[in-house]
C-alpha cells in the first residue's frame, strides 16, 4: 500500500472517459486531494453580497482523475473516506431559478467564517456544526463525450450526500478501464436536500483509500455510514402533504421558513440558507395515495 497526493492545479471541469489520469494507484492505496472552491475562487471574502455572480463554465473544478490499476467495467471501486478538512472561509448563495423554491427572485450571498473547526456562526446566535464532506465523488461515465458535473448519475458524481464524512465508504460501479475517479465540491456543512442549491461551499482537502472489488456487477452507487449525531434537544419538524414529492417538499420548506422567520426572527433569505445548510428533508410516507408526506427537520441544538 502506498500514499499519493494530487495538488490543487490538477483538475478538470467535465466528466469524460477521455481525460488523461493525473495519477495511477493500486487497490489499497491512499490519495490526498487538494480541492478547489466550487466556484474556482470566483466567490471570495470581497464579493459583494448583492452581486454574487460567477461564470457557470468555471463551476465544479474536480480534482483528478485517478486511474486505479486493474479496474475494469463490472468491478466496484470502494472509496473509504479517511479525512475531510474544510478551509477557513465559506459561502452560501441563492440563485434565482435554481433551488427548490421559485419565489426567491433576487440573488443572495452569505459568507461564513470557518476559523472555528467545530462550528460556523450564523445570525441570531445560531451555530452550525461543521461536518465536512465532498459533494462530488465519482468515476468516468460509460458514454463517449463530455458531460457536466451536475446532475449526478450511475457513475456517482454530484451526489451531495452529507453522510459521506470521515469514516464512511462510497461504492461506485466501474464503467471504464481504470475507473478514472475524481472529487470536488467540498462542503463544511449541509442539510439533506441542499434546498437553496448551495451548502457551506469552501475549499479544503480530502484523503481517501481506494479498494477494488472484482466482478461485482453493481450498476448504481451505494454507501456505508454511521450517520449524523442525534441532536440532544431533538428536532422541530414541519410537514408537507401533497400528491407528489416535489410539491410536498416545497410545502414542508415553506412552513419551515415561516417558523424560522416568525419564531427565530430570521430574514426570509437567511432562513432559506439555514434550511439548505442545516435542515434535513425526509420522506415520511409514500403508500397512502393520493398524498405523500415529506418532513423538514431542523435540529434545535443549533439555536441559542
Amino acid at each position: 500500500m502506498a500514499s499519493h497526493s494530487v495538488s490543487r492545479d490538477k483538475f478538470h471541469y467535465l466528466w469524460s472517459r477521455d481525460h488523461k489520469p493525473v495519477l495511477s494507484v493500486n487497490s489499497g492505496d491512499e490519495v490526498a486531494f487538494e480541492i478547489n472552491d466550487v466556484s474556482s475562487w470566483q466567490v471570495t471574502r470581497d464579493t459583494p453580497p448583492e452581486r454574487p455572480g460567477y461564470d457557470p463554465a468555471k463551476l465544479y473544478p474536480l480534482s483528478g482523475p485517478i486511474y486505479v490499476e486493474g479496474a475494469e467495467p463490472g468491478d466496484t471501486l470502494s472509496v473509504e473516506v479517511l479525512e475531510v478538512i474544510n478551509g477557513d472561509f465559506g459561502w452560501s448563495v441563492i440563485v434565482p431559478g435554481e433551488g427548490l423554491l421559485e419565489e426567491f427572485t433576487k440573488p443572495y450571498l452569505y459568507k461564513w467564517d470557518l476559523g472555528d473547526r467545530d462550528y460556523a456562526s450564523f445570525e441570531n446566535g445560531i451555530r452550525i456544526p461543521i461536518r465536512p464532506f465532498c459533494g462530488v465523488m465519482g468515476v468516468a461515465p460509460p458514454e463517449a463525450g463530455a458531460f457536466p458535473v451536475m446532475p449526478p448519475g450511475r457513475h456517482g458524481g454530484n451526489l451531495d450526500i452529507k453522510h459521506l464524512t470521515a469514516g464512511s465508504r462510497l461504492e461506485l460501479p466501474v464503467w471504464v478501464p481504470g475507473a478514472l475517479f475524481s472529487t470536488g465540491d467540498l462542503h463544511a456543512a449541509m442539510g439533506d436536500g441542499e434546498v437553496c442549491v448551495s451548502a457551506i461551499e469552501c475549499a479544503g482537502s480530502a484523503r481517501f483509500r481506494f479498494r477494488l472489488e472484482k466482478n461485482t456487477g453493481i450498476t448504481s452507487p451505494g454507501y456505508f455510514t454511521m450517520g449524523s449525531p442525534v441532536p440532544k434537544l431533538g428536532y422541530h419538524v414541519t410537514l408537507g402533504v401533497a400528491p407528489d414529492l416535489m410539491s410536498a417538499s416545497k410545502e414542508a420548506i415553506r412552513s419551515m421558513l415561516d417558523y424560522l422567520t416568525k419564531v427565530k426572527r430570521l430574514g426570509r433569505e437567511e432562513a432559506y440558507v439555514l434550511c439548505s445548510v442545516a435542515a434535513d428533508l425526509r420522506i415520511h410516507e409514500v403508500v397512502d395515495a393520493p398524498n405523500w408526506v415529506v418532513g423538514a427537520m431542523i435540529p434545535l441544538d443549533i439555536f441559542p
